[in-house]
């Protein structure tokens, strides 16, 4: 190790021009791949293809031609008679005929369509009106052929729809004050530019009604298009931040622009690598720019903090850098190998975009890594010597009297003199945060994902309330293969009566099913009486009602519904939110009415839809990334056991990652905070921060005490330079990311708040905590047969001193 620590040292300042050339070369080689970027908007492709709950998903949609919906709906306020109007109706006809035009020809698939599936399209022009034309027959006439001329038209329109229960709820609201249309996609990758040309065409009408575009394939399509949009905006803005705090500090442009460098370096390389290996850009893997971004200059500061203050004229440039790397290499090898394994265990988790993330931003670290060990001696000996002059603390007289300065060293003396209070206060945090993280609630909402001012959260929330539901799931209930179960009378009583036991109780906003369709036909049939909307009595007279439905404008519409052999139904389920905990609450209440309530027949059940998809892929990636976390949590300390050769100091060195994690999590109990991916893929970052806080602190400890005999006498010297440098990485990067708070989406505001967070725990833990477990443990922790420190010869390179505990020294500390 120790000759290759001296190479490293030695080769990028000797042959400097060479190191920057190549570094040059191999990030205009990974450039030359972005061209080629492939992204991957689809969520489904968070589950494997071979996993159950998508395949059933998938065989579902075949089984019953379903399609992805867009919901497009109108409400009307201000009109008495809501939004049946002359003047509304025309512009709901508008919009249905011109939605029926976005179609063009497959690329993919020549003689096919794709776009709007027009055929399955709902709305007031395209759906059907059934009325009793006379004894045991039923005319079926468009609900609306043709735009109403006058009110009472328009009234006519009204009064058919809320007639048919069919239709109220999810076509007409029960007050007639909003309708909607559903529009099928042949693909849902097709949704966002749908949305689009339905936007622009909505802004071109006039009128006081208010339009709305839901459902959540718009919510995934606008949140994989947008996601990438803010990082253009997001990553720059966060840089310039960064950029002008690093000159706050220290005051040379031609050194603040080298962590801009390292970290532009690190992101392109790394991308550019991802891409050149096949792997397309997911939703997970736009965020990788921030998290190397964060990662990549925390060493740099190290080493332009550490360069600041031992950096003189007289010395020169060249001893200095090499002393500077002497003393850090260490632990920034520490901190960049615990990091990448931490991110690299994500390779075991059940979602392929977690596993290509954790592997790239694990590439991604050790590229910084390497990047900062070779470019930053050699760029600094690319510098002429006079950009240095009256650079570093000896050209300030060699004392550091800032406020930065004040605060750590009272900090220090704090946690030396009152260990015992500081380690008694950390338990308690710990003990609220145990219980913070009981309440913690996993779920996920993709229409919480946009701010509230979005016109997709607004929309989500406008026609929520009016309808039973823009988020579906499909509950398939599968009987004896070709024994036509579902035209039992008792069978489809059994199905209508579990769907009013689940609206009943609050479980979906509602839900439709070959049980309702038969109801409506027999009204019908009857008298169109309310009391005769029922299930009739005999097989026989459920198969008239489906051969009288099929003589409607769109006989095809049954099968949505159930198998040509009558074996298995599909019944649509709306939810009114799209909390993946409101769909659990209705998979667990499912299986318990079936367990409570047995069938008349041998029943199977499971689900399939988006909906319901999301909410399998949330309680994956809970688990996943928990476990994730966890073993990376072990293969850290186990990391840390070895190279600090102490158990003691190996899990000491876990403090500050323990609480930062408990505190987190903890927290988001006490607000009530959703646990979603974005905090699920942080966590993992604070594994990374706060392990290399707490290697560069207890490395420095034991470096700093071999320097001076006694950790008493030690601690002035770790609030010097090694807790500036800390503060200064906390200060720059929590206040760096701040800006991402401007971001639409809240997955960005969440990351910023996040890593704010996480800087400002993980640091004080380590400025905090870990000196006040340093003086209450010194006698043992300091012990010559516990530790050997590597300290710094004057060539940089690595020898053992051992570090004795002075038993005379003072016991107040510090002055």
């Amino acid at each position: 190790m120790k000759s290759f620590k001296a190479l490293l040292i030695a080769f990028p300042v000797r042959h400097y021009r060479l190191v920057a050339l190549a570094l040059l070369a191999v990030v205009l080689l990974a450039a030359s791949f972005f061209p080629g970027i492939v992204m991957d908007t689809d969520p489904e492709n968070m589950l494997e293809p071979t996993e159950p709950a998508r395949v059933f998903h998938n065989d579902a949609k075949k089984r019953f031609d379903l399609s992805d919906v867009i919901v497009v709906g109108v409400t009307e306020e201000n009109d008495p008679d809501g939004v049946f109007n002359p003047q509304t109706l025309a512009r709901v006809h508008d919009l249905t005929e011109f939605a029926l035009t976005l179609r063009h020809e497959d690329p993919e698939n020549p003689g096919r369509m794709a776009g709007v599936a027009a055929v399955d399209v709902v709305a007031p022009s395209l759906v059907d009106h059934m009325r009793q034309a006379g004894p045991g027959t039923i005319s079926f006439e468009w609900l609306m052929a043709r735009p109403p001329a006058t009110r009472e038209e328009a009234l006519a329109i009204r009064d058919k729809a809320l007639s048919n229960p069919l239709l109220v709820g999810q076509l007409v609201s029960a007050d007639g004050r909003a309708l909607c249309l559903h529009i099928p996609l042949t693909d849902k990758m097709l949704s966002y530019d749908i949305y689009t040309a339905l936007r622009e065409r909505i802004d071109s009408f006039g009128g006081t009604e208010e339009w709305h575009i839901s459902g959540l394939p718009v919510a995934e399509g606008a949140i994989g298009v947008e996601m990438f949009s803010e990082m253009v905006i997001a990553s720059p803005l966060t840089m310039i931040v960064i950029f002008g705090l690093l000159y706050w500090m220290f005051r040379k442009w031609s050194l603040v622009v080298l962590p801009m460098l390292i970290a532009t370096a690190t992101v392109v390389a790394t991308l550019g690598t991802m891409i050149a290996l096949g792997f397309p850009v997911h939703i997970l893997s736009s965020m990788l720019p921030v998290f190397l971004m964060s990662i990549s200059i925390c060493d740099s500061i190290h080493v332009l903090s550490e360069f600041f203050d031992v950096y003189t004229q007289e010395k020169g440039r060249k001893e200095s850098i090499k002393e500077v790397m002497g003393l850090l290499f260490m632990p920034m090898l520490y901190t960049s190998l615990t990091t990448a394994a931490g991110f690299f265990s994500f390779v075991t988790t059940d979602i392929p975009p977690a596993r290509v993330f954790g592997a790239f931003v694990g590439v991604g670290v050790m590229f910084a890594w390497l990047i900062t060990v070779l470019f930053v001696p050699a760029y600094i000996m690319l510098l002429p010597e006079g950009v240095l002059r009256n650079f570093g603390l000896a050209a300030q007289g060699g004392v550091d009297d800032s406020v930065l300065t004040r605060l750590l060293q009272r900090m220090g003396r704090f946690s030396f003199r009152h260990a015992k209070l500081v380690l008694a206060l950390a338990v308690v945090c710990l003990l609220a945060s145990a219980w913070g993280m009981s309440r913690i609630n996993i779920n996920d909402n993709y229409a919480k994902r946009f701010a509230t001012g979005h016109p997709i959260r607004q929309a989500d929330t406008a026609l929520n309330r009016h309808f039973g539901g823009t988020y579906t799931a499909s509950l398939v209930l599968e009987g004896e293969a070709g024994a036509e179960v579902f035209k039992r009378p008792e069978v489809l009583r059994y199905m209508a009566d579990m769907q009013a036991w689940l609206l009943r109780n609050g479980y979906i906003g509602r839900s439709t099913s070959l049980a309702d369709i038969v109801r409506k036909v027999h009204q019908e049939l009857i008298d169109g009486r309310a009391e005769n909307y029922r299930i009739p009595d005999s097989s026989a007279a459920v198969s008239e009602c489906l051969m009288q439905y099929q003589q409607s404008h769109k006989p095809h519409d049954i099968w949505h519904f159930v198998t040509p052999g009558f074996d298995s139904v599909n019944i649509f389920l709306q939810f009114q939110s799209g909390d993946s905990t409101r769909t659990g609450a209705a998979v667990e209440a499912v299986g318990q009415y079936l367990r409570d309530h047995r069938p008349p027949v041998a029943l199977e059940h499971q689900f399939a839809g988006l909906h319901y998809i999301n909410y399998v892929f949330q309680w994956k990636m809970f688990w996943g990334m928990l476990s994730s976390l966890g073993g990376s949590y072990l293969i850290v300390m186990g990391m840390m056991v070895v190279l600090f050769r102490s158990l003691a100091w190996g899990v000491l060195c876990m403090v500050p990652l323990s609480l930062t994690i408990a505190f987190m999590y903890g927290a988001l109990g006490f607000l009530g905070l959703d646990y979603d991916m974005p905090v699920a893929v942080l966590g993992a970052i604070s594994l990374g921060i706060a392990v290399d806080f707490a290697i560069h602190f207890l490395e420095r400890s034991r470096q700093m005490t071999a320097q001076a005999g006694t950790w008493a006498k030690a601690v002035p010297l770790m609030f010097g330079e090694p807790a500036r440098a800390i503060s200064r990485n906390v200060i720059i990067i929590a206040l760096g990311f701040l800006p991402m708070l401007v971001a639409a989406l809240v997955p960005y505001k969440t990351t910023g708040i996040l890593l704010f967070s996480i800087l400002i725990l993980s640091g004080g833990v380590t400025l905090v905590l870990l000196p006040a477990t340093l003086t209450a443990g010194q006698a043992w922790l300091f012990r010559p047969r516990r530790i050997e420190v590597r300290g710094e010869d004057a060539s940089g390179c690595c020898e053992a001193v051992p570090v004795y505990t002075d038993e005379a020294a003072p016991r107040n500390g510090p002055r």
